[in-house]
């Protein structure tokens, strides 16, 4: 038996229609005919029967399939690693993240991109936000998705997928966490936790900057060795974060208020790879997390034109 006529058979017993097979597989109806014709007269027996209404499988037909699918499955799947192999997208590409919504987006990706090529699988790491580069560039990731800015040796910047107006999370019992809104110059009013270890710098100061925009100073709270830490220091009344707006959904808890912070720039979070370019499938991978992150945003900007009735 050919491979295309176990494939015509097993179209035909899943559409129960000659004209819908046929199209689907781009054959001719005669085509479908001839097959199941051709098949029956091998076995001995009628797999379908057959009206000028419908069309069902006989038991032994019922009895063929069952037989036939598995094995249909497991040649399909051989050919799609065998493709994915000549491509070089077979193995593991490791992606590392540091929020939660990169996260989300990064899985989504995964999905699509596993269902078109099997032998590939996606794993998702999470990345500190202390020496954040490092595991870019010690090998230990394929590709990241980071808070910009960054600069590092051997390191490129590739498309940015969040853009976020900056929010501060302070402890819910501040004067200033009953505000509608904050400016730049009221951080001096409250102490920024801020992270251990190497930060870049330019990271830093958008973060955890160290003055006002007129020159004030912004004290020091408490210190942090990975972001999980911050909600339950900003809870205790350790200081307060600058984050991105979008983190209210993520990290609310008791004992913590986001307050929009107006001017500034605003947050960034894109894709980096190292020098040199992403590696094999990195490139199809950051497409679908673009083309991903557009969705999103028009899902998002429908949401907020819906005016409550």
């Amino acid at each position: 038996m050919e491979l295309r006529d176990i494939e015509i058979f097993l179209a035909l017993a899943e559409e129960l229609h000659f004209s819908r097979t046929a199209e689907r597989l781009h054959v001719t109806p005669s085509r479908v005919s001839h097959v199941v014709k051709a098949l029956e007269r091998r076995i001995g027996a009628p797999l379908f029967d057959r009206t000028s209404r419908t069309v069902a499988l006989t038991a032994l037909g019922r009895q063929l399939r069952d037989d036939l699918l598995p094995a249909h499955l497991q040649i399909e799947h051989a050919v799609e690693r065998a493709v994915a192999e000549a491509r070089g997208l077979i193995g593991t590409l490791r992606v590392g993240y540091t929020t939660p919504w990169s996260a989300d987006l990064l899985h989504r990706a995964a999905r699509a991109f596993q269902d078109r090529h099997a032998g590939c699988v996606v794993q998702a790491r999470e990345v500190g936000v202390v020496d954040p580069l490092a595991p870019l560039g010690d090998g230990d990731v394929d590709l990241q998705i980071s808070e910009l800015p960054v600069h590092g040796p051997g390191v490129e910047v590739g498309p940015v997928l969040f853009r976020e107006r900056r929010a501060l999370m302070l402890p819910a019992g501040h004067a200033l966490a009953t505000r509608d809104s904050l400016t730049l110059e009221e951080l001096a009013e409250v102490p920024l936790l801020a992270p251990s270890g190497d930060v870049p710098p330019m990271l830093l100061a958008a973060h955890v900057p160290a003055r006002t925009p007129t020159g004030r100073v912004i004290p020091r709270g408490a210190s942090y060795a990975v972001w999980s830490e911050v909600p339950a220091l900003v809870a205790a009344g350790l200081g307060a974060s600058i984050v991105a707006a979008r983190a209210a959904r993520y990290h609310d808890r008791p004992g913590v208020a986001f307050v929009p912070l107006d001017g500034g720039p605003d947050l960034e979070y894109g894709v980096l790879w190292r020098s040199g370019g992403p590696p094999p499938g990195g490139r199809e991978l950051v497409e679908l997390l673009v083309a991903l992150r557009a969705e999103a945003r028009d899902e998002e900007a429908a949401d907020q034109d819906v005016v409550p009735g």
